[in-house]
Formats: structure tokens, sequence, C-alpha cells
């Protein structure tokens, strides 16, 4: 059992609470029972398992103390076990007709709901430009509720994205255009901004179509941006079923 918080082990999953060290490493940490079995569930290769038994039921890897496991562990209320995890490394999967691009996207907690979502409406991946946040952080993956395990997410440039054939629609405040009006039965791919800043305007000019989620409210001025991708994401299935 490792009782010391110094121990280098100890100290490597701390390492990996910084994106650099992630990026770095090739590593992150799954953090909690569900995300563990999610992770091993989705075939991702696992580097080390850590638990406390005074925390958790389980059995597999490595006791720990249960001071050592809140130390290690990124959430204040830990669930008592954690696991070490290789980032897999995937690309664009071949014939992909439905697309989501994350474009500045700065919480994590929001681009593990966009992956989430983009998961539940059936996307082929999500693509990720100017990235802000990494879909590795612990609240993405918490948020994504494991869809970052198997949707493949893949870092995009502008001039990458430019080269896709996929009808580019790009939600935009102001645009013309509501959101149910263009045709995505065919392959499509949706950019997204930052709530705060919007979508990039080397990005608004590499879209085909802009198109705007109508609001009837008195006060919001503009739509999370994981909301924004539910709306057009499912505005998709529709037509598409």
């Amino acid at each position: 059992m490792i009782t010391s918080v110094d121990n280098p082990r100890v100290k490597e999953v701390l390492r990996l609470r910084k994106s650099r060290a992630r990026r770095d490493e090739g590593l992150f940490v799954a953090e909690g029972p569900r995300e563990v079995l999610r992770a091993r569930e989705a075939g991702l290769e696992i580097d080390a398992t850590y638990f406390a038994p005074a925390l958790v039921d389980w059995d597999d890897g490595e006791e720990v103390d249960e001071r050592v496991l809140r130390k290690m562990s990124y959430r204040g209320e830990p669930e008592g076990v954690l696991a070490v995890v290789r980032i897999p490394r995937r690309t664009l999967p071949e014939n992909a007709t439905l697309l989501l691009v994350a474009v500045g996207i700065e919480k994590p907690g929001n681009l593990g709901a966009m992956a989430r979502t983009a998961d539940a409406a059936g996307a082929d991946a999500i693509l990720v430009a100017d990235a802000r946040s990494d879909p590795w952080n612990p609240n993405a993956i918490r948020a994504s509720t494991g869809a970052v395990f198997t949707l493949p997410i893949v870092e995009a440039t502008a001039e990458e994205l430019a080269a896709l054939p996929h009808r580019k629609i790009a939600a935009t405040l102001g645009a013309r255009t509501p959101h149910t009006e263009p045709d995505y039965t065919q392959p499509t791919a949706f950019l997204i901004g930052a709530e705060d800043d919007g979508l990039p305007q080397r990005y608004r000019d590499l879209a085909d179509t802009h198109v705007e989620i109508p609001m009837r409210g008195a006060t919001a001025d503009s739509l999370n941006a994981s909301t924004a991708a539910a709306v057009l994401l499912f505005e998709a299935v529709r037509q598409r079923a």
C-alpha cells in the first residue's frame, strides 16, 4: 500500500493535472469507478490503477491510503479509484458524414459536454481547433460521461478544415438563415465557437453557410457552446431520420 504523498507514482499523477504534461507524456487520469470502467470498456491502455479500500469497493490495482488518494484526486470529493491511461491517437474516420468543430473552447466542461452531445447524436468525430482546453482534462472527461474515450477527437487547423469536402455550417449571431433551413442530410460539419467571443473571422470565412438559432428571451444574448452544438446536431438527426 502506498502511504506517502511523496511517492514518485503519486507525483506522476499530480503532474498530469497540467495540459502540457498530458500532452508531453501521452497520459491522462480517469477518476472514479464509472470513468475507469468506461476507459477499460473502450479498450484504452491502462498504465496504472490506484484505489483506496476505505473509499471504494474495488479489488484491481494498487492500494493507497485514503489520505494519499485524496491528494491524488482532482475532485474535492474523490470516489476512491483512479487510473493513469494512455491518450488514444485517432484520425478522422473515412466517410464521416457528421462532424462537430469546436473552435477556441476555453472551458473543459463545455468541451466534454460537446463530446457527450456529439456522441449521443451519432456524430463521427469532433475536430478541435485553436484549442484552449483539452478533452483529457478531468472536468472534460467527467462532463463527457466517458464519451471522449470512444468518440474520435482530432486537432485541426483552419486550413485543414477548409480542405474538408463537408458543407460547413457556422453558428453565428445575426445570421439571416435560421438553423432549421439548410439541408443537413449531406456530409456536414458544424462550426461552434466559444460563447464569449464566437467564431474567429477566419473560421467564419471558410463556412459555406451561416445560421442563427433563434432566441426568444429578453436577457440571454447567446447560447452555451454545448447547447448550440446540441440544437444543430439534433436538427441533423431529425432531418436524417
